[in-house]
């Protein structure tokens, strides 16, 4: 049976029967792949069962259904899964990243907006975190900021009230520069920080943010952190 080019969907046959079985196959395949969205593109191993028009991304070394279809799409059409082979352009949402994605013809890259031949690309993304403040004078988060990368500015919400004796907080790297993406920052729940980067500044190691009190000390609450950076990927060899 003969396939279309681009999205791999089957063509009926001139004398074929139940010819309603290969079109129903057809458009069952252009419903997932409008507006493609992955249940994600690290799981290894094939789901046994899954919602009628789930894709995924197969990643190298898969297990299950999925062996030896690395770098394929798989979509879970009919209770089985289908295997299509994505083109350079095609672009998707990753729900379990919260990022769209572009195809470069090797891999998926996440917040691309361009790339080139051989894969160089400027990607953008949002990193987010949790951060539970610690008591004390200061709470410094886990190494947010990956290495190698421009960072435009930093954003936040308290999503548990801050407790203690502070009055304020500031919100920065380290101690020189504590206040580099706001100072007097509220306690209350949803209260916010928009810090922004004068000029994109770069980083080249891994970088933790820190939370400083101001008038006294945290005994609480958490901060919601979100870290808008850029990265140059590498042109492939």
């Amino acid at each position: 049976m003969g396939e279309t080019v681009k999205l791999g969907l089957p063509l009926v046959e001139a004398s074929q029967a139940q010819k309603h079985v290969t079109v129903n196959e057809a458009l069952a395949r252009v419903d997932t792949l409008t507006q493609l969205t992955f249940v994600s593109r690290s799981v290894g191993a094939a789901p046994i069962d899954e919602t009628d028009g789930a894709a995924y991304w197969v990643p190298a070394g898969a297990t299950g259904a999925w062996e030896g279809r690395d770098g394929r799409v798989a979509l879970w059409l009919n209770q089985g899964w289908t295997y299509l082979t994505p083109a350079t352009g095609w672009r998707a949402w990753i729900a379990d990243e919260g990022a769209p994605a572009m195809f470069d013809g090797v891999d998926w890259l996440t917040g691309t907006g361009s790339v080139s031949p051989n894969g160089a690309a400027m990607t953008m993304r949002v990193i987010e975190i949790d951060h539970p403040v610690g008591a004390g004078a200061s709470s410094v988060t886990v190494p947010v900021i990956p290495a190698q990368t421009l960072v435009f500015g930093v954003t936040g919400r308290v999503v548990a009230e801050i407790t203690g004796t502070a009055t304020a907080w500031r919100l920065g790297i380290g101690s020189a520069s504590d206040d580099r993406y706001g100072s007097g920052l509220g306690l209350v729940a949803d209260s916010w920080v928009r810090g922004l980067t004068s000029s994109p500044l770069a980083y080249y190691e891994d970088t933790a943010l820190t939370l400083t009190a101001e008038g006294g000390d945290f005994a609480g609450g958490t901060v919601r952190l979100a870290v808008h950076v850029a990265e140059l990927a590498l042109p492939r060899g």
